[in-house]
């Protein structure tokens, strides 16, 4: 059911942008939609490649463009020299500790930042658009 919903959010997106409605983008949604956790555009193209579905990279980068700019997925610099993807839709607001060892990402939600950057963009009349907190340091994995 979520599937067929977040396809209708695409569709309309695409519509409402006069994008071109291709079954190639619908391809890579539900490679997106299927993907666990956080993921790179060419993580995400050799994933589909070695599944046998025939899309180009350029093609892969462009949708996750799309797909970002009508709230289905994120995209975050988690330090690195390229970015990452995540699931947004259905998702709660949240924030990751990145681990400078591993690499590991932990989610995390937390009322009390919540509320603190509420309080601050309030404070300043500003109007939020969208909020990540990134934590780098060592997981405790890594310090054993």
């Amino acid at each position: 059911m979520e599937l067929e919903l977040v396809k209708e959010n695409f569709t309309k997106y695409l519509k409402s942008g006069n994008y071109r409605i291709t079954p190639e983008r619908f391809v890579i949604l539900e490679s997106v939609m299927n993907y666990g956790g956080h993921f790179d555009a060419d993580e995400l193209f050799f994933q589909m490649k070695s599944g046998g579905q025939k899309v180009s990279r350029a093609t892969v980068y462009n949708t996750l463009d799309l797909l970002q700019d009508c709230g289905l997925i994120s995209k975050y610099r988690f330090g690195e020299n390229h970015s990452r993807y995540e699931i947004a839709f259905g998702r709660p607001h949240h924030h990751h500790l990145i681990c400078l060892e591993c690499g590991d990402i932990i989610e995390f939600v937390n009322d009390k930042i919540e509320k603190v950057q509420k309080e601050v963009c309030d404070a300043n009349k500003f109007t939020v658009q969208t909020t990540t907190l990134q934590i780098f340091g060592v997981c405790s994995k890594c310090q054993k």
